[in-house]
């Protein structure tokens, strides 16, 4: 384990009953302080973060407090908090916010720009660091550290921690098969920014994607059928997905690098959500589990009218 954990509170489910009278009963007995532990995003079930007071659960269920109380006074149009505690943040970005500045000494506003502001209200000594990213055009969730050691551990084990990775695309065409596996090699040009794809093993790096067609769009013009797809990875490989589904023949819909850009999209945005992000947390060693809805611009683009 990465760091000495602090005292979450884990409860086990002993009958059937709901979220709010579970925690009144077993943990505090105020319906106020119960309500607060769910607004602030404290309260895990099974791992994943709950705020419904009406929640089912089941016998056998594993309710997690967690310790520390979030501030989730981050306010902003383009990110929103998801969850806070003691070692990290869990952050939902929208399209067109960089993670990071594209090059060292860059004034533009980013993922870490707005959360080092965040966190720094909270004390003028708090920091944090980047795990992961995402593209500037790609949606979803990202997990930010708040210390350069925890950083460190979750780059060096992010295979080992990350359980799951799964987005969400709109993809043009229609797929011959309604899911399957696609395995290619991956080399980068550095030189215009570009990575390639090859069936065969040209000394590149093992890309691995897991696809499912979820629903595909009717349409007279087969050149303006659309379809959402799940994807899940199993490598974590710059512009994976979109190198993939490209390479396929579907490229992702309003890519303007690997695909036909806007002239198919009335979204004005690349397609591609990253709806699901589990992993196992460094200092509890739990598995959380964080997901967002599916974009509603992306349910239209294949709603069959």
């Amino acid at each position: 384990m990465y760091i000495k954990k602090k005292n979450n509170t884990i409860l086990s489910v002993d009958q059937p009953t709901t979220l709010l009278p579970f925690l009144m009963a077993k943990h505090c007995a105020s319906r106020t302080a119960a309500k607060s532990l769910l607004s602030h995003r404290l309260v895990m079930v099974n791992g994943s973060v709950q705020t419904r007071f009406d929640t089912q659960l089941c016998v056998e269920d594993k309710v997690t407090v967690v310790a520390g109380k979030g501030n989730l006074e981050l306010r902003h149009p383009k990110l929103k908090l998801v969850y806070e505690d003691d070692y990290l943040l869990v952050v939902e970005k929208q399209p067109g916010l960089l993670t990071v500045p594209a090059h060292q000494g860059g004034q533009e506003t980013t993922v870490m720009s707005i959360l080092r502001a965040y966190v720094r209200k909270q004390n003028p000594r708090n920091a944090v660091f980047v795990v992961h990213r995402l593209d500037r055009e790609t949606s979803g969730l990202l997990v930010v550290a708040k210390s350069s050691e925890l950083q460190e551990y979750m780059r060096t084990y992010w295979k080992e921690l990350v359980t799951r990775r799964t987005y969400i695309a709109v993809a043009e065409g229609r797929f011959l098969q309604p899911e399957g596996k696609i395995r290619s090699w991956f080399t980068e040009d550095k030189r215009n920014a570009m990575v390639y794809s090859s069936p065969t093993d040209d000394g590149g790096d093992l890309a691995v994607t897991n696809y499912k067609v979820l629903k595909t769009s009717s349409s007279e013009d087969p050149n303006a059928v659309l379809s959402l797809v799940e994807l899940n990875l199993e490598t974590g490989r710059t512009n994976q997905i979109r190198v993939h589904l490209a390479s396929q023949g579907h490229p992702v819909l309003g890519d303007r690098k690997y695909g036909h850009g806007n002239q198919l999209s009335p979204a004005d945005r690349l397609c591609l959500h990253a709806r699901v992000l589990e992993f196992i947390h460094p200092a509890t060693e739990q598995t959380v589990h964080f997901e967002t809805p599916v974009p509603k611009e992306f349910l239209r683009l294949v709603a069959n009218k």
